[in-house]
């Protein structure tokens, strides 16, 4: 048997893990140690190729999570957890509500960019999901609005922390291809926005159209204003991370913390006490835990994949196809589409990258091609980059879509009185937002990597 079937086989036998429910951190970890002690006993005899591969196990998980640009993710994560024990939520909710609900569907308008909001300092898209259940469901259905549109656009909303930073997913992948975190980041903001004002055009449709969104009215200017105060600091927070990354004056990690510093100082400032401080680490260091775990036990089988050729393999056979790259990618694209039915997004982005990131290099003309030479109209890094939040704005589509869609579940799980069939069947426009979305970031990738280019 060659190193290439050991691979083929050994990723045959993750998938199988996989489906019959074995979480994917050990189920590749498991898989990524036994293909290595295989490969490593082809070349050099059972019991010196298992003790090699032990030892590889064994500093694999150390020399990858001890690097610096990991250490954003607990800052971030810690930002939205912060902001989420304090009611900052609440507080965005209800300003949201005060200006935009005399649209049609003008409390679900409110609750896209309320969501929005809460993206920018949250980064989790479940966790943003499970917030809004709690706070715009309730006022929703009050104001008349049905079950299935409420829910539906909760989960929805909840998917735009994916693509607005702070970001965990795009952390991960910044890290997983050996891209810039900031500028990723920053990447990030402008498809997230015009993701939201989809989700905006789609809701005030279907809202005029069936009826079952009524505007809210009656709030006056002085209303309006007194709800300011209470969103400044989430807006604080978005722009010392954003003005950081885009003017080079922080690292990430340095942005995160500091955001991180400005809600803590707010929420005592707001009453939040020592205990919901506790809780707030704690569920920090639990989802930290779990990311790093997952990256972890990827990582081992991502080691195995280089020592059987399987990513220069997929490489050479994406490149030789006689299609247009274009009709490649969207077939990448569709691929994820129907993983993601299947696998939580961060799993599948690390199960995937270390295959599939190196063919689309390759597709585009390889890392250092320019714009001019590449089969996409931009650079390496650009491609990179613009590759980067299309697929993660396919995992988002992936948190909505049945069977697994998690923010639906999330939501149903919240809402105990609304049937998780129902949270799907109320996502189906929003579904066909998402799929204009990435139409749009196909066709115009300036969208992606206008800003980046200007961070230089």
């Amino acid at each position: 048997m060659t190193p290439f079937e050991v691979g083929i086989l050994m990723t045959g036998v993750l998938l199988v893990l996989v489906v019959i429910g074995v979480r994917v951190a050990f189920a590749a970890a498991f898989t990524g140690l036994v293909g290595l002690i295989v490969l490593f006993s082809m070349k050099m005899g059972f019991e010196r190729g298992f003790f090699v591969a032990l030892k590889m196990a064994g500093t694999i998980p150390h020399s990858k999570s001890v690097t610096y640009a990991l250490s954003v993710l607990p800052t971030f994560i810690l930002i939205g957890f912060l902001a989420f024990y304090a009611g900052f939520t609440k507080q965005l909710f209800e300003a949201a509500k005060r200006w935009l609900g005399w649209l049609p569907g003008g409390m679900a308008v409110g609750t896209v960019f309320s969501t929005a909001g809460f993206a920018a300092v949250s980064g989790a898209s479940v966790a943003t999901a499970a917030v809004f259940a709690r706070v715009a469901i309730p006022e929703m259905l009050a104001a008349g609005y049905s079950k299935r549109l409420s829910a539906a656009v909760v989960a929805a909303g909840g998917t735009l922390a994916s693509l607005i930073p702070p970001s965990a997913i795009l952390v991960i992948y910044a890290i997983l291809v050996e891209q810039s975190v900031g500028k990723l980041l920053i990447a990030g903001f402008l498809p997230g926005v015009f993701s939201a004002l989809i989700y905006v055009g789609i809701i005030v449709a279907v809202a005029s159209w069936r009826g079952d969104a009524p505007p809210v009215k009656g709030y006056t200017w002085g209303e309006r204003f007194e709800s300011v105060p209470g969103t400044l600091p989430i807006i604080a927070v978005v722009a010392i991370i954003f003005c950081s990354f885009f003017f080079g004056l922080a690292t990430p990690t340095e942005a995160g913390s500091l955001g991180a510093f400005v809600v803590l100082v707010v929420a005592f400032m707001k009453g939040m006490r020592t205990r919901q401080l506790g809780q707030a680490l704690h569920e920090t260091a639990k989802l930290t835990v779990m990311i790093f775990t997952l990256i972890w036990g990827v990582l081992l089988y991502v080691r195995f994949l280089g020592f059987a050729g399987l990513p220069d393999a997929f490489k050479v056979f994406i490149v030789s196809l006689e299609f247009s790259p274009w009709i490649v990618m969207i077939c990448i694209l569709l691929a994820y589409a129907v993983l993601g039915m299947f696998m939580d997004a961060i799993g599948m982005l690390i199960l995937t990258l270390p295959v599939v990131y190196p063919a689309v290099m390759a597709l585009n003309g390889g890392e250092g091609v320019s714009a001019a030479d590449s089969a996409f109209g931009m650079s390496g890094e650009a491609c990179a980059i613009w590759f980067g939040i299309l697929v993660v704005k396919m995992a988002e589509l992936c948190l909505i879509t049945p069977p697994i869609g998690l923010n639906c579940f999330v939501v149903s799980g919240v809402r105990p009185d609304i049937p998780v069939q129902e949270v799907f069947r109320g996502c189906v426009p929003f579904f066909v937002a998402d799929v204009l979305t990435i139409g749009g970031l196909l066709a115009f990738p300036s969208i992606i990597t206008i800003l980046p280019e200007l961070m230089g």
